[in-house]
């Protein structure tokens, strides 16, 4: 037993040093995982005989439960609902067309049956969110347009559908299902997949706003429990459990609830450590000596998917939504394949269908070369594209995002009777470390000078630092439909004396209160602790 856990422990402190190796060399780190794993197994160095595909698909399925549902809580809706069209489109309708150009390649070229060659294309046809997340964070690309919650999206929800595509295939192989039963079962997968998808969101969504169910311990792992029950439950009914735990995942994670920072840094542990168990029990399932037989038919493949399908279903579909052609060659690029290609591939492993091909070690062999050749030229791409943007962020994307908090933007409005009202910038008394930036006047914007004069209705915008004192506690109050302050004015609230409210946050805006202000239901109140 102490053997294991020594075992494992430097397997773990391996994959954090090949983590941190990663950022020097300019590889995904996904990548140096799966190379460890290839190196600890049955061909490596320290050859562990392990080829446990059964075991391997259960962990493996477990570790992309945590993945999706944090994939789905990490994305910013906000900032992706304006390419949720583009998004959606691609994740289902792409992954579709890219299952089925990749199936006629493999029966008119590699002399495929059919069905193998569907297939391969289903298992390979959607993008992987492990590594589109990761390297679009790492690398801090900041992408012009929306173009990083296109990616977020498309790569977060096409997993459902390429998992759909390969259990039908396995299905018709195993003459358990006939192609004219395929329609009823894809509407049942997505079906009952967006249903309990939102009704585990909403169930926890109104849970998290429980006034009397607000342990910090508690609350992230009542989430874990809500992504394993979403998922358990979508599939013991036909739904499709990964649909249904990336769903809540965006349900919760948009909405308003306690302790959403603690939670963050919980799945973002959590998915640390799955992302390492995943790709290093992949590595460590693959034998290198069985990729030489394989690795021609898996140049093509990918070649064929990376150079004509992904860029002719891209072109499709964004063309369109006048999506530039720089920024859809990007798109194209980033469809990388990974580790969950190599998942739906045990399935075929798993299937009492007799397959000819290695398929296995072809679908692993065309991730590798993916993962490594197109996540590492990914930011040279967009940078010869130009398609960075100077002002983007890619962290806006996340729902974790928080900005540099020693500057702040502050917004001092003049009304009539203000003592600032006609006089210049150079003689009003600001205090030190603060300056004007902007003048928003009449709806234009202006850039202010010493000789600016300041006229009434008009906005300063002041440069002010940071209160970055951590002794100072704050708590946060929802105010829910029947919370005892709903409606009332904060003047008419019976408060401690040492307590304030000083910040109410309301429909996404944030509003400085005085005790004129009535609180309405939906209202996040900032209190001093």
């Amino acid at each position: 037993m102490e053997i294991y856990l020594i075992v494992a422990a430097i397997i773990c402190i391996l994959c954090i040093l090949a983590s941190n190796l990663s950022y020097r060399i300019g590889v995904p780190s996904l990548l140096l995982f799966i190379l460890l794993g290839m190196m600890f197994g049955t061909d490596g160095i320290f050859r562990i005989n392990f080829s446990d595909y059964a075991l391997s698909e259960t962990i493996c399925s477990i570790a992309l439960i945590f993945i999706m549902f944090y994939g789905g809580f990490c994305t910013n809706w906000h900032e992706a609902k304006p390419v949720a069209a583009k998004s959606i489109i691609l994740s289902s309708l792409g992954v579709i067309l890219t299952a089925v150009l990749t199936a006629f390649f493999c029966y008119f070229v590699l002399k495929t049956t059919l069905l193998e060659g569907f297939l391969i294309g289903s298992i390979l046809s959607s993008t992987d969110a492990a590594s589109v997340f990761s390297i679009l964070r790492v690398k801090k690309l900041n992408l012009v347009n929306g173009m990083a919650s296109v990616l977020e999206v498309e790569s977060g929800s096409n997993d459902p559908v390429s998992y759909m595509l390969t259990i039908i295939v396995l299905g018709i192989m195993n003459g358990k299902s006939s192609p004219a039963s395929v329609g009823i079962i894809f509407g049942e997968e997505v079906l009952f997949g967006l249903l309990f998808g939102a009704i585990a969101g909403c169930a926890g969504y109104l849970i998290f706003r429980m006034e009397h169910f607000r342990s910090r311990e508690m609350l992230p792992i009542f989430g874990l429990s809500v992504a394993l029950l979403t998922y358990g439950l979508s599939n013991s009914v036909g739904g499709n459990g990964f649909l249904s735990v990336y769903i809540a995942g965006i349900i919760i994670g948009n909405s308003k609830i306690h302790y959403k920072k603690e939670m963050v840094h919980f799945f973002d542990g959590i998915t640390g450590m799955m992302q390492i168990v995943l790709f290093f029990l992949l590595g460590l399932l693959c034998f290198p000596s069985r990729i030489t037989p394989v690795i021609l038919p898996s140049l093509g493949i990918w070649a064929f998917m990376l150079f004509i399908a992904r860029p002719l279903v891209v072109f499709c579909i964004l063309t369109p939504f006048k999506v530039p052609i720089r920024q859809q060659l990007l798109i194209s690029w980033a469809g990388l394949r990974g580790a969950v290609s190599i998942v739906f591939a045990i399935l075929a492993v798993l299937s009492p269908s007799a397959l000819e091909l290695d398929i296995f070690h072809i679908v692993f062999c065309v991730c590798l070369l993916s993962v490594s050749i197109q996540g590492s030229l990914l930011p040279w791409m967009a940078k010869k594209l130009n398609v960075i943007g100077a002002t983007d962020n890619i962290f806006r994307t996340f729902n974790d995002y928080s900005e540099d908090p020693s500057v702040n933007l502050t917004e001092i409005r003049l009304p009539e009777g203000h003592p600032w009202i006609n006089q210049t910038l150079k003689d009003i008394v600001i205090p030190n470390g603060m300056m004007a930036v902007m003048i928003i006047r009449d709806g234009k914007t202006l850039i202010p000078r010493g000789d600016t004069m300041v006229l009434a209705d008009d906005s300063i915008i002041l440069n002010t630092p940071a209160y970055t004192d951590n002794n100072m506690k704050l708590r946060e109050v929802q105010i829910g439909p029947y919370h005892p302050w709903v409606d009332q004015k904060i003047s008419e609230l019976t408060l401690p004396g040492d307590t304030l409210i000083f910040l109410v946050r309301r429909a996404g805006k944030t509003l400085i209160p005085d005790g004129q202000t009535f609180l309405q239901d939906g209202d996040c109140l900032i209190l001093n602790a």
